[in-house]
């Protein structure tokens, strides 16, 4: 049946119309580039062409996709494409924690939730309106480019410095803060869909679950008192969807990953916790999955134990014929298929456009809604970004500062960076390259594959070096060598009396591993984001004769 006979049914239709295939295709979310064109295709492992992308949803009946890459302009033509090629309305997805500008270049870009935690320890209240503002904005640029499920946003409690996925993604560090925090965000999440992620909790982890499987140790009493309470606050909330997490927890479940196992899934969070809407898991492409149970396996384990959402499978269509002969073997009742897309339902006609499927036969190619770019990036969304920059921001001005003594002398901007081609807040306009420039300052970028000896430094001669550090948790690689190679590079520049200041961009725990090894008479800032915004805000009050003077309280948000 095509979307148009759909259409003429006078609505979403009903999921029994579907053959069994397409009942499980719709349970299916796979991955797609924001890029309208394939040459600009950035991830060709995961991303497919659009003649592939368009048999997925028009002939086998695909039921989402998550979306990356592109201009938000982009991506609102993109996300009309998608739909135009579906057989029934789709829940189109992004991995939107920081706004939809951490995303979609040209909107909002926020800060790391975990600036909110540290706005929060000294002001709950302006930090809970900061979060249900970043919420509604979030929501509300979502919708203008035709986005309607937010993978956010993130309930882990980040206990541990050295996690390397959740890191700075998570509100704070205590299940009351991150509680807070989240329930004040998803008051401002109305348009859309939202997801507290990744259940059980993946906060107390040193292993990166997109390479491979960290196993917790915990017990279910510790669960309870640290790691689930945010799930059950943000349940109580309304949040629409929980997403797995890939770790083990021999302690509840001694064969399964959480993402796999019934015990989690269908006995703790549906059965214990009363959970009602839709289990998606994680993206199974994941390392922690992918390198063990492989591409058709995981999909049907992942049913079997309660999932509704199967995100991201290695093999989209490997997984829809795994599924079908599960079901039809047996192995998977047809009820259990039939309760998720009861649940799937329920999402699509919540936040589907009434256009989308409401309409007389046609009216969309006839009429297609204007793309509404005049909801992203307003000056009441920008201000609010910075205001909450410059409020979560540290700023070191010792009495005696190296900063403006050495006005004579050479100066020099040696940046870090763990990539700095695919960097795309270091531009050549960028802050933290612009404004030292006016300055006066040479410019040196230096990365993870930078071929250079800090040794080698020691035939150049001496200037006063701004130290700018963009370091965070950095998923897919750790950022240990990176903090590594920023410490040696703290060390040289002092033993040669070079260090004039330092800017550190990103995690409060680099921050905290360097400070105890920068002279006293050393300025410093950190701030959360790296985004220009950020650099700009941060370079400012670093260069300030004084500290900057702290900003007037949030106003009160109102829709």
């Amino acid at each position: 049946m095509t979307a148009s006979e759909y259409q003429a049914m006078g609505g979403l239709p009903h999921w029994s119309t579907l053959s069994l295939p397409h009942q499980v295709a719709q349970l299916i979310v796979v991955r797609a580039s924001g890029y309208l064109f394939d040459h600009q295709i950035q991830y060709p492992e995961w991303e497919p062409p659009a003649a592939v992308l368009q048999h997925w949803l028009s002939n086998l009946g695909m039921g989402g996709v998550i979306l990356l890459g592109g201009s938000a302009v982009e991506v609102a033509s993109r996300t009309r494409q998608l739909q135009d090629w579906a057989t029934v309305p789709l829940l189109i997805a992004a991995d939107i924690e920081e706004g939809v500008g951490q995303r979609f270049s040209g909107a909002t870009g926020f800060p790391p939730p975990m600036a909110l935690g540290a706005i929060a320890q000294r002001d709950l209240h302006a930090a809970t309106t900061y979060a249900e503002a970043m919420g509604a904005i979030t929501a509300e640029e979502a919708r203008a480019i035709g986005i309607n499920w937010l993978l956010a946003p993130v309930v882990d409690v980040n206990n541990n410095p050295e996690n390397p996925v959740i890191n700075v993604r998570a509100w704070g560090e205590t299940p009351e803060q991150v509680s807070q925090l989240t329930t004040a965000f998803l008051r401002g999440t109305k348009q859309v869909l939202t997801t507290a992620k990744h259940f059980p909790g993946h906060g107390d982890t040193a292993t990166d679950s997109h390479l491979d499987l960290p196993v917790i140790p915990h017990d279910k009493a510790r669960l309870m008192q640290i790691e689930l309470p945010p799930f059950q606050q943000a349940i109580a909330a309304g949040v629409d969807a929980v997403m797995t997490a890939h770790l083990h927890l021999p302690a509840l479940d001694p064969v399964y990953p959480a993402t796999l196992s019934p015990a989690l899934l269908t006995g703790e969070l549906r059965q214990r916790l009363g959970f009602k809407g839709l289990i998606v898991t994680d993206a199974l492409v994941m390392g922690a999955i992918a390198h063990r149970y492989g591409a058709n396996e995981a999909p049907v384990l992942a049913l079997e134990a309660g999932a509704d959402i199967v995100l991201m499978p290695v093999d989209p269509v490997g997984a829809i014929e795994a599924i079908c002969a599960a079901v039809e073997s047996g192995r998977i009742p047809v009820e259990r298929i039939h309760a998720s897309l009861e649940r799937l339902w329920r999402a699509k006609q919540r936040v589907c456009s009434p256009f989308i499927f409401g309409d007389p036969p046609h009216a969309r190619q006839q009429t297609p809604p204007p793309m509404a770019i005049e909801a992203l990036a307003r000056p009441q969304a920008l201000t609010t970004a910075s205001a909450m920059l410059r409020d979560s921001m540290q700023v070191y001005h010792p009495e005696s500062s190296r900063l403006h003594s050495r006005e004579s002398t050479d100066k020099h901007n040696l940046i870090l960076v763990d990539d700095a081609l695919s960097c795309n807040f270091l531009r050549r306009q960028a802050p933290a390259i612009a404004l030292p420039q006016e300055w006066g300052y040479s410019l040196q970028v230096i990365d993870s594959y930078t071929p250079i000896r800090i040794q080698e430094q020691s035939t150049q001669p001496p200037s006063a070096t701004l130290l700018q550090l963009f370091i965070r948790g950095n998923p897919f690689r750790s950022s240990a060598n990176l903090l590594a190679l920023a410490q040696q590079w703290l060390i040289y520049l002092q033993q040669t009396n070079q260090l004039q200041a330092v800017a550190i961009y990103g995690s409060p725990y680099v921050l905290a591993q360097l400070r105890p090894q920068m002279p006293p008479d050393v300025p410093y800032v950190f701030t959360y984001g790296q985004m220009p915004a950020a650099q700009a805000i941060a370079l400012q009050a670093l260069f300030a004769t004084a500290p900057a003077q702290q900003t007037s309280r949030p106003r009160e948000f109102t829709d």
